[in-house]
């Protein structure tokens, strides 16, 4: 059965001693709940990709206490120190080449390896505890809605897992932006995050080449995120730029609304709901994935969903709801 542990001193110090055994261990980050292993163990990495049903061939990323620790495991470069220096500790993945100390099983048995350092407080002292790269993909079965609370957590992956660190709701709410650094001169945005591409370029003073989820797919995976069908709910979803009138004028029924932003209504009909209650893209990121699963366990028969404008955090929002709506 699995064990709930509020972040006290001794529950931090046991929840090391259990990942430096091979254990797993479902822990909070700024960007969803992670199943994290010991980063440099091989087994232990494989029990992560067998309570997910994870295929093997989609790499983990790396989380560390702090940047220097990164060419423990892998090449460090300027680019990638700038890039530190501005996000780190935060929302951020660098894909590097890897050094040999970490598990092919890590990696998908490619040459480089996804590491960023996260700012949520409590991994962090987990991560100062046990004095380990942990490995820590989002703590839900593979494919499905990642969580971004505790309860999340339990009702994907509770019969598959023995503890779970409670460090409260997921701030940011959408998984890592994740930039290819192994060819400084030419970084590549391969998944857009809580770090937009706009503040990445500014700080490395080059533009961000973008792959496309067709070039991403087409070979190997270097990061996860990368396929076209990702983050999904069961229930089937249908984007709109702007939710039709004609939806909006039904009364409720099998079809949920999911608006970007409250609708100016006094009493709103009990098949809407909404991610921000002010327009702030912030704030719908943080929900999104709570509100996917909420409209899935309700029963709907399909979701109408609106996009977001497609600047800053936008571009990550909207890439999220793209995956969860296709059906290939």
């Amino acid at each position: 059965m699995v064990q709930i542990h509020a972040p006290s001193d001794a529950a931090i110090r046991h929840l090391a001693e259990v990942l430096r055994a091979g254990g797993l261990v479902a822990v909070p980050t700024e960007t969803v709940y992670g199943l994290a292993a010991n980063g440099l163990d091989a087994v232990a990495c494989q029990r992560i990709f067998a309570a997910k049903d994870r295929p093997a061939d989609d790499p983990l990323i790396l989380h560390l206490l702090e940047a220097e620790q990164v060419t423990r495991i892998a090449h460090w470069s300027e680019a990638g120190q700038r890039l530190a220096d501005a996000f780190w500790p935060g929302p951020l993945t660098l894909v590097l080449e890897k050094l040999e100390i970490v598990p092919d099983v890590v990696t998908a048995g490619l040459g480089s390896v996804a590491v960023r350092v996260p700012a949520h407080p409590v991994i962090r002292r987990l991560l100062e505890a046990c004095d380990l790269p942990l490995a820590a993909p989002s703590a839900n079965p593979f494919g499905y809605v990642s969580p971004t609370c505790v309860e999340h957590v339990v009702e994907g992956l509770g019969g598959r897992i023995e503890h779970v660190l409670d460090g409260g709701p997921c701030e940011v709410g959408l998984e890592s932006t994740i930039v290819d650094l192994r060819d400084p001169s030419r970084p590549v945005l391969l998944r857009p995050g809580g770090i937009t591409a706009e503040a990445l370029e500014q700080v490395l003073g080059v533009s961000l080449a973008r792959a496309s989820i067709a070039q991403r797919e087409a070979g190997p995976q270097t990061a996860p995120g990368q396929l076209s069908r990702h983050y999904s709910p069961r229930t089937r979803i249908h984007l709109h730029e702007k939710l039709p009138d004609e939806l909006v004028a039904r009364p409720a029924g099998v079809e949920a609304l999911l608006f970007l932003t409250r609708p100016s209504v006094e009493e709103a009909p009990t098949h809407w709901r909404w991610l921000s209650d002010t327009g702030s893209l912030e704030q719908a990121a943080s929900r999104l994935f709570a509100t996917l699963r909420e409209l899935d366990r309700a029963g709907f028969e399909a979701i109408h969903a609106e996009l977001a404008p497609q600047s800053g955090l936008g571009v990550a929002l909207n890439d999220r709801l793209r995956r969860a709506a296709n059906q290939d």
